[in-house]
């Protein structure tokens, strides 16, 4: 046994949220894709089946009030908020993100004025994952805005009088590179500006501090760190302060004051209510309750996660510098702990054909064009040991 396999062995040893991992579903093979799909929590099917069977099967239309499915997108998003610091009230579950990140931008872009006080700019994230871009564009051009893409750390200089909202991904998808939330939001708000961040790659990896830092409106998926299932609902968290005045560009019949009154005017629902727009897709939404409840585990916290989420990619890191052949990969992922999230980043060259030969080995990542390596750490689930194992199948995999 090598030093750095003994090394894992200890550290899993001493893992306090090495007992979690019996929660999911999992096999022999070293899962590192979790920021795309995260791994199934081992209750959800049979909760799956009670949702299908009894409650649509048996009590079938009763189950709107009797099993508790018409507030299911504000319970659930409740179980959402203390994940991203948020306090309750404040997030509702439904839609996709791409939905999710239009209703916020033009709500955003109507809490700031738009072009009739003055603010007629739109910011996004340079480095954003593609669709967020293309919500931004369609959402100035709705707007009447004009839109420019900037850097996450050249934002405070691109701001001016003009601006009246920013998107920013709170972590970069490609690169793993965890951007400063805190002060980013606190220059968008002292310039009058309103800022919108996309969780995805963050949520269920690591402190995201909502309220704390003055966020004013977020989104982000399930399906990753919050292990949701493929296809699992977006959420959308509206801030406390803004709730009264937030309009919404996707009005539905779900979101109205009186929703079974069928008035053909639109009368908004107060609270995060108002960012609901159709019937909620029950069976996934669930799904993503149950899945939620390993949260609810005393050993299991945000902190914990991160500190583990930091010690994961911190080993595999020192793994991958031990066992690659020289000059074969670079890192892409920051080093420093305050600037990096839950995933470990590497360029190579033929990274697609590297990527291949992983899976049929049994390490499973995945690849961003042109010449990405991602290895997604899910602390829930993984262990040290899977980490130097990762390592030196990518090792024999360049070689």
């Amino acid at each position: 046994m090598s030093d750095l396999q003994e090394r894992a062995r200890e550290l899993d040893a001493s893992d306090q949220l090495a007992a979690v991992r019996g929660d999911f579903v999992l096999d022999d093979v070293v899962y590192l894709d979790g920021n795309s799909l995260g791994a199934l929590p081992a209750h959800v099917p049979g909760r799956v089946e009670d949702v299908v069977r009894r409650q649509w099967g048996e009590l079938r239309i009763r189950s709107w009030t009797e099993s508790g499915w018409w507030t299911a997108p504000e319970r659930i998003g409740d179980l959402i908020a203390p994940l991203v610091g948020a306090a309750a009230g404040q997030i509702v579950v439904g839609d996709s993100t791409s939905v999710n990140v239009f209703k916020a931008l033009v709500g955003a872009v109507r809490l700031a004025g738009g072009p009739s006080a003055g603010r007629d700019e739109i910011l996004v994230d340079a480095s954003t994952f593609p669709t967020d871009g293309y919500i931004a564009a369609s959402a100035a051009r709705m707007t009447g805005c004009s839109l420019r893409a900037v850097a996450p750390g050249e934002v405070p200089g691109a701001l001016s009088s003009r601006t009246a909202a920013v998107l920013l991904n709170h972590v970069d998808y490609r690169s793993g590179r965890l951007h400063d939330l805190p002060g980013l939001t606190g220059a968008i708000r002292a310039a009058g500006a309103v800022s919108v961040w996309d969780l995805c790659h963050s949520a269920g990896a690591l402190p995201v501090g909502l309220d704390e830092h003055g966020v004013d409106l977020a989104v982000g998926c399930t399906y990753k760190f919050l292990n949701g299932g493929p296809g699992a609902p977006a959420y959308l968290y509206v801030r406390g302060e803004h709730q009264a005045s937030f309009d919404s560009p996707l009005p539905g019949w779900n979101s109205h004051a009186e929703p079974f009154g069928m008035r053909p005017q639109y009368e908004a629902a107060d609270g995060a209510v108002r960012g609901r727009v159709g019937t909620p897709d029950i069976l996934s939404m669930l799904a993503l309750e149950a899945a939620l409840e390993v949260w609810r585990r005393p050993d299991v916290s945000v902190a914990a996660v991160r500190a583990k989420s930091l010690a994961l990619t911190d080993f595999f890191l020192e793994c991958v510098g031990a066992y690659a052949p020289a000059g074969r990969v670079e890192t892409v992922t920051p080093h420093a702990h305050a600037e990096r999230g839950s995933q470990v980043a590497l360029r190579c060259a033929d990274a697609g054909e590297v990527m291949g030969r992983l899976i049929a080995a049994g390490v499973v990542g995945d690849y961003r064009a042109p010449d990405v390596l991602r290895f997604g750490f899910t602390p829930l689930y993984l262990g040290f040991a899977e980490a130097e194992r990762a390592a030196r199948v990518l090792a024999d995999t360049l070689s």
